[in-house]
């Protein structure tokens, strides 16, 4: 198939999301604005004290969680493939009077923009499935990362891009080591399935051993890899609030996430 053609199918559909996003009470700009963080109880306690590291956030979209890193005193350079979501993040950068940086590069080419190495490289929730091939991803995550730097992802669980979601309730259909392209065409996105906007997304499913043996391939020195039942959002169906405020299946079948956090030594 095209790569390059489904990149920018991707890069399309991403650029309409932005302005459905950047209203809706999923991410809430007007609290965010008013000092409300977006980041999660995950990559907080992982990640814990940020300030004067230097951190290169991958797949940023409209730039919360890099300047919600930021307002915790971490210089923060965000990247992202949507020319909206960048646009967006600019704006809000400047309207809080942070100093962050942003770039508009598909993630596969960031060390072609960004030449800096960082103390910190971080990406999240719904951020993998965009790329075809985790070897390349994992080099630049090499090769942007200081000696002693780290590397720290939490994303949503290969399982549960198992199924598909557009059809109701959902089917299982996606192989756990698919290596074709998955594409599905649905109308709204996940912060208003109402919304009016067609989505169409090209993503490809990557197992844990697929990650963690691209991230070693790279050089990278796993640290830890936890897996968890409660997400912090509520974009699959049927889930249950727990005690916590998260968000989970009743029966736990399965994990909702993982994280894993590797250094480059």
């Amino acid at each position: 198939m095209n790569i390059k053609k489904s990149f920018n199918i991707n890069r399309e559909t991403w650029n309409k999301k932005v302005a459905i996003h950047a209203k809706s009470d999923f991410y809430n700009v007007d609290e965010f604005k008013n000092g409300k963080s977006s980041l999660n109880k995950y990559e907080l306690t992982a990640l814990g004290d940020v300030s004067n590291k230097s951190l290169l956030h991958l797949q940023c979209h409209f730039g919360q969680d890099t300047l919600s890193w930021a307002r915790m005193g971490a210089d923060c350079t965000g990247i992202d493939l949507s020319d909206e979501g960048i646009r967006l993040a600019k704006q809000l950068n400047e309207e809080l009077g942070l100093n962050s940086k942003f770039v508009c590069c598909n993630v596969l080419d960031v060390s072609k923009y960004i030449k800096s190495q960082f103390d910190i490289v971080f990406t999240s929730y719904g951020t993998i499935a965009w790329l075809p091939n985790l070897k390349p991803w994992a080099q630049i995550i090499y090769e942007r990362l200081k000696v002693g730097g780290v590397f720290y992802i939490v994303e949503f669980h290969p399982i549960v891009w198992m199924f598909d979601y557009t059809t109701n309730p959902p089917k299982l259909a996606y192989g756990y080591h698919q290596k074709e392209a998955i594409y599905e065409e649905y109308e709204g996105t996940y912060t208003d399935e109402k919304s009016n906007m067609i989505s169409k997304e090209y993503t490809w499913n990557h197992s844990l051993g697929e990650i963690i043996t691209s991230l070693i391939d790279a050089g990278l020195t796993i640290e830890c890899l936890n897996e968890y039942d409660a997400s912090p959002y509520n974009i699959f169906p049927e889930l249950e609030t727990n005690n916590e405020g998260m968000y989970e299946l009743s029966n736990k079948l399965y994990p909702l996430l993982f994280e894993l956090k590797a250094t480059k030594i």
